[in-house]
């Protein structure tokens, strides 16, 4: 596929062009950092499909079922009726890789491996009345499904998420946009992104996400 000669070529032309614009800025520009931004966008996306995954949800994270505002614990979740946090975080995240990840027809298959730290929605006390913030925190990694040798990865993630409150929460949850949706299309996004992006998924400026843009229905694996 001559990527090496690619890359190479582009390299040049790259150089190329910053020695020609050099000559006509002053002194203060030439000594500049170099902006990585144009490198970035120049990146190739990656071509990824689906081969499996696995999701790791550490029984060492504290969950909390307490009904306050902002409770301590690094898993809060009502989304699911009162049963194992964990195993329910486990299944959301999976849910979501195969929403986001299954669609893809790259060439190369992979395996997505995500590790939860911290998986923080909100309680019926705060989603009922002044919504607030779900703060999702995890690594992703990317790996050869033959040799386990990582392609892309680990990356932390910080995936966090505008909670509806009020009479926002329960128009949204009268239309289907439960939690448990609204969540699960954001992760999807998130893995979809760092599957086929060459920037990889990218949070918003001011960090949360607001809107979400459902994904389409998947093929099972």
């Amino acid at each position: 596929m001559n990527k090496p000669r690619m890359t190479a070529l582009m390299m040049a032309l790259g150089l190329g062009l910053g020695l020609s614009a050099c000559a006509s800025v002053d002194t203060a520009t030439r000594n500049a950092p170099m902006d990585h931004t144009a490198t970035e966008m120049a990146a190739p996306a990656p071509s990824f499909s689906l081969a499996g995954f696995d999701v790791n949800v550490p029984l060492t994270l504290k969950v909390s079922e307490a009904n306050s505002y902002y409770p301590g614990g690094d898993i809060v979740w009502r989304g699911d009726v009162y049963g194992n946090r964990y195993e329910q975080v486990g299944a959301l995240f999976e849910e979501a890789i195969k929403l986001g990840g299954a669609p893809l027809e790259g060439a190369m298959p992979v395996v997505v491996e995500i590790e939860v730290q911290r998986f923080h929605a909100l309680t019926e006390k705060t989603r009922y009345s002044v919504g607030g913030i779900h703060s999702i925190e995890f690594t992703m990694t990317i790996r050869d499904p033959q040799t386990g040798a990582v392609i892309r990865g680990p990356r932390e993630i910080k995936a966090d998420l505008v909670g509806y409150g009020g009479s926002k929460a329960l128009q949204a949850e009268a239309r289907g946009l439960t939690q448990k949706y609204r969540i699960t299309q954001h992760l999807a996004k998130v893995v979809r992104d760092e599957m086929s992006l060459a920037t990889g998924w990218v949070a918003p400026d001011k960090g949360v996400t607001a809107r979400v843009e459902p994904l389409t229905t998947v093929k099972p694996l």
